[in-house]
């Protein structure tokens, strides 16, 4: 059968002022697949120009009533979006492991993560003092200064597939709550995520046109990102795309936020605690299959207890159940394509073809005969110079050096040309004020797993990208400062 002669699973080329539209061209559009089976379970149209333009003039359309509600109006509806995820959570979760084939601990995570977000910018929503005018003292007292934040317009919203509705959350909650209006742009790959959120956010009484979606791959996210009345561009994704993002977005001096890529390094030094340090390795190399860019997925251990830790690791990769998500005890999922894994095994043929040992690999379930599974590789000592150490995979592949003084962990976890995260595993107080500054990341973890709250901004230095996502930063992104000089009467 023709995935196109069942509407049931056919998702919209776009969604503009709550009204759905198909595809002009019967091929314009992809299957959906489920990461785990390799089944194709859905059909996704793709926007054309004539949709992109119209989703963007309609959240033009939108923006003046939008930004002129209250802050506290606007917030009330943010509030309600989290509640209403919160009450799908199950059917989101359970979207999120048949899309992407996370286990059910992550897919519940990142529901939790959006609720938050809604929640958290709700709430700034609701403290007057983020919105409201400051008076300046000038030296000058013949006039009055003025200092306010407002909306800087039409937003365009780029997401990837690797954290579906987490990144739509962390992009729309703060641009609603500033007052803009948006053009969200989901992955083509794991789409069915987003229009649950899309009904959810309709639900929830966001206006026609505040929100708008068109769908498709990296076409129509150009079509969008160069349109003459989008005034900002936040895209989560490549490096490579993010450059292309840039100077599209220097033709009209947009606005941009960029939330790039990472090469991220996790430092075990000889006072660690063996135990837990492996266990923040797993996490910071293999949650979500190592599709993050916020995998710590070169690890720097300190020569005395480089063997132990070594050994301990080993024996956690071979354990790392690796499984669909009804699998019980599954700790890892599948890529999210085939043509990930064939871009991921590639990578590591290349590593190994210039020098690169793999020291161990995991297993795969013997459910795992379908889908886009690859088990974990943990790559020993390779050359500061191999792909596997500098480049980005964006797969289940670690590496592991050694050092043997602080400096040299240091210079080794700087030589990037990235800078998002890092971790850092010590019992030591003044090691850890020492690697918390010295460390050139957006955001250095000590002694803890990859928490992320919506309180704290999250963005990187170098190729990570420019600016900042979430925290009070967040909401400043999608608001211009303004200021004002009135002669006193």
């Amino acid at each position: 059968m023709n995935m196109r002669d069942d509407p049931s699973i056919l998702l919209p080329a776009a969604t503009i002022a709550g009204t759905r539209y198909g595809a002009s061209v019967l091929e314009a559009g992809n299957a959906i697949h489920d990461a785990s089976t390799g089944e194709v379970i859905g059909w996704q149209e793709h926007a054309d120009a004539a949709q992109v333009d119209a989703a963007v003039r309609a959240a033009h359309a939108a923006l003046d009533a939008w930004r002129n509600r209250t802050p506290a109006s606007r917030g009330e509806i943010l509030r309600k979006i989290a509640e209403l995820i919160a009450a799908n959570r199950e059917r989101l979760s359970s979207m999120q492991q048949k899309v992407s084939g996370k286990p059910p601990l992550e897919a519940d995570t990142d529901v939790s993560d959006a609720i938050a977000t809604f929640d958290y910018y709700a709430g700034l929503c609701a403290d007057a003092s983020h919105f409201a005018a400051d008076t300046l003292t000038l030296p000058d007292d013949t006039v009055t200064g003025e200092r306010r934040y407002e909306a800087v317009g039409v937003a365009a919203l780029i997401v990837p597939w690797n954290f579906p509705m987490v990144t739509t959350a962390w992009k729309i909650a703060p641009a609603l709550a500033a007052g803009c209006t948006a053009v969200l742009k989901p992955s083509e790959l794991t789409s069915p995520v987003e229009h649950l959120l899309a009904e959810i956010m309709t639900a929830a009484g966001v206006p026609d046109g505040v929100v708008n979606i068109v769908n498709g791959g990296g076409e129509v996210g150009a079509l969008l990102a160069a349109h003459p009345l989008v005034d900002k561009i936040s895209f989560t994704g490549s490096t490579a795309i993010g450059r292309k993002v840039m100077q599209t977005a220097a033709l009209d001096m947009k606005r941009v936020t960029l939330e790039l890529g990472g090469k991220s390094a996790l430092i075990v030094r000889a006072d660690a605690d063996i135990e837990h340090a492996v266990a923040l390795a797993m996490g910071g190399a293999f949650t979500n299959a190592g599709q993050m860019c916020s995998a710590t997925s070169r690890i720097i251990v300190h020569d005395d207890v480089y063997r132990k830790f070594v050994a301990a690791l080993e024996a956690a990769v071979r354990a790392l159940v690796v499984a669909p998500p009804h699998i019980g005890n599954v700790a890892m999922g599948p890529l999210v394509s085939h043509a990930q894994r064939a871009r991921v095994q590639a990578l590591v043929e290349q590593g190994v073809a210039g020098g690169a040992t793999v020291a161990f690999s995991g297993a795969l379930d013997a459910a795992c005969a379908e889908g886009f599974f690859m088990a974990p590789v943990v790559i020993a000592e390779p050359d500061a110079d191999n792909v596997l150490w500098t480049d980005e995979v964006f797969g289940p592949v670690a590496c592991v050096k050694s050092f043997r003084t602080d400096d040299e962990a240091i210079a080794l976890a700087n030589d990037t040309r990235y800078g998002l995260v890092a971790t850092v595993v010590t019992r030591d107080e003044d090691a850890t004020r020492r690697y918390r500054h010295a460390l050139r990341a957006g955001l250095v973890w000590i002694n803890t797993p990859q928490l992320i709250f919506p309180q704290v901004c999250w963005g990187g230095l170098g190729l990570s990208g420019i600016g900042r996502e979430l925290g009070v930063a967040g909401l400043r992104s999608y608001q211009e400062l303004r200021h004002a000089i009135t002669a006193r009467g």
